[in-house]
């Protein structure tokens, strides 16, 4: 039953995050400064000054599992893209309560961001709003958006992650619609 559960939730995040298409590899990444979990301003332009290359990430949520193991995953080889240069960010609509949630689930010492206007979602094209269906029986599962994400507008990123090279240009994307699929470390750790 659980597992005809997880279908029909995945479809219908599927089908709500039709319209987004996310950024293509060789495109310019926008440019953003935000305020990480740790009170950091980063500035991906001076980021890029810094460092060989930013992986940037957008996760659902500290509810989500899939978002977890791969935010667990980052974190168990961060050291090894950091030798290779990469800052790792991650972007979130979640607010900074449900950030240290996230922190305290996967032990991650990398950067997090509240897109709390969701401009850098908007910017890399991975916003969608959640239907008030989908709402209704995440809310069932106990995922209560409003709560997490401090509004009521139900705006979710489709998760992604991007490596943005030290010129501004993006060299891998993984963008894939099925919330339940991530790129592994190492296909990450190549474009780096």
């Amino acid at each position: 039953m659980k597992k005809y559960i997880l279908i029909a939730v995945t479809l219908f995040f599927c089908l709500q995050a039709i319209a987004q298409t996310g950024l293509k590899n060789g495109a310019h990444a926008p440019e953003f400064t935000a305020t990480d979990n740790a009170g950091k301003t980063l500035d991906l332009k001076a980021l890029l000054k810094e460092h060989k290359s930013v992986v940037l990430f957008f996760y659902r949520g500290q509810w989500c599992p899939y978002c977890n193991k791969h935010i667990q995953q980052l974190q168990d080889s961060l050291q090894l893209l950091t030798a290779k240069g990469a800052y790792v960010i991650g972007v979130t609509p979640e607010t900074g309560e449900n950030i240290n949630k996230t922190i305290e689930k996967t032990h991650a010492s990398f950067s997090i961001v509240q897109d709390k206007g969701y401009s850098i979602m908007k910017a890399y094209d991975v916003n969608y709003t959640v239907d008030p269906n989908l709402y209704a029986k995440l809310k069932g599962y106990g995922v209560d958006l409003e709560k997490g994400n401090g509004n009521t507008d139900h705006v979710l990123p489709v998760p992604a992650t991007y490596v943005i090279n030290s010129s501004g240009k993006i060299v891998f994307v993984h963008f894939d619609k099925d919330y339940t699929k991530r790129p592994s470390i190492s296909l990450i750790a190549k474009s780096l």
